[in-house]
């Protein structure tokens, strides 16, 4: 496996980074990947199928010139800036074994991810809902989600990416997105500072965890830079696609 830790200007081109390098996947140009980013500006990204009106505080990101963006795959609506590392993995899809189904794929890559992360913290890891990473749950105590992910497939190809809080102002969702639609119930109606919490572990450290659990060590050096860009101007930049929902 391939990995690239490429952070570009915007938040709509590294949207399309993602899936440009599944294109490039799907079509047979490139194995397996394993991407890093981290926004250095704040902005929403919703889920392929949410409803921007209905989870974003739209009046309140104007305000604020927060963008607000759809992404190619499931899952909820979040809010990414300095302090929130994102991973993507570009994975061959099999005929069978774990990868050839939706579930199958969640349980296989939330264990390997788990087993990553666990060994950057004292506190307990647990695998919570479908596609989440909690800390701290032990007894009766609820854990604290501090990674979210989703996937999006094609027919050789699949991506399965995420957000981990390293040190991000989780105080600062309040003010942009609302109590989510839908949502696990280990959540407990708890709002984002209740529900949230952040890993406190440097981006170079859980960079390296990761790709060793995944065998990522060699560069990708041809970055599908053309259409990266196509993508980002016709797509992820227009609100045909950002609200289409």
């Amino acid at each position: 496996m391939k990995y690239l830790d490429l952070t570009l200007p915007s938040p709509a081109g590294n949207l399309a980074c993602d899936e440009a390098l599944l294109e490039l996947c799907e079509e047979g140009k490139e194995g397996e990947i394993l991407r890093f980013w981290e926004s250095q500006e704040l902005f929403v990204v919703v889920g392929y199928a949410n409803k921007a009106a209905k989870e974003v505080d739209l009046a309140a990101c104007r305000t604020a010139s927060i963008p607000v963006l759809r992404r190619l795959s499931g899952g909820g609506t979040v809010l990414q800036g300095p302090g929130c590392l994102n991973y993507s993995l570009m994975l061959r899809i099999g005929e069978s074994g774990p990868l050839a189904s939706i579930t199958g794929t969640n349980k296989f890559i939330m264990a390997k991810q788990k087993a990553a992360l666990e060994t950057l913290t004292w506190k307990a890891v647990s695998i919570e809902g479908d596609t989440d990473l909690a800390l701290g749950r032990f007894n009766a105590m609820e854990g604290l989600k501090f990674s979210g992910n989703a996937q999006r497939r094609k027919r050789k190809f699949l991506i399965f990416h995420g957000t981990i809080l390293l040190r991000f102002d989780i105080a600062t969702i309040e003010k942009y997105l609302r109590m989510p639609s839908k949502h696990p119930g280990y959540r407990r109606d708890r709002g984002h500072e209740d529900f949230l919490t952040n890993l406190n572990t440097e981006a170079a450290a859980v960079k390296r965890a990761i790709q060793n659990e995944w065998e990522a060590m060699e560069v990708l050096r041809d970055v599908p830079v053309d259409e990266i860009e196509e993508l980002r101007v016709k797509k992820y930049s227009t609100e045909e696609w950002n609200f289409r929902f």
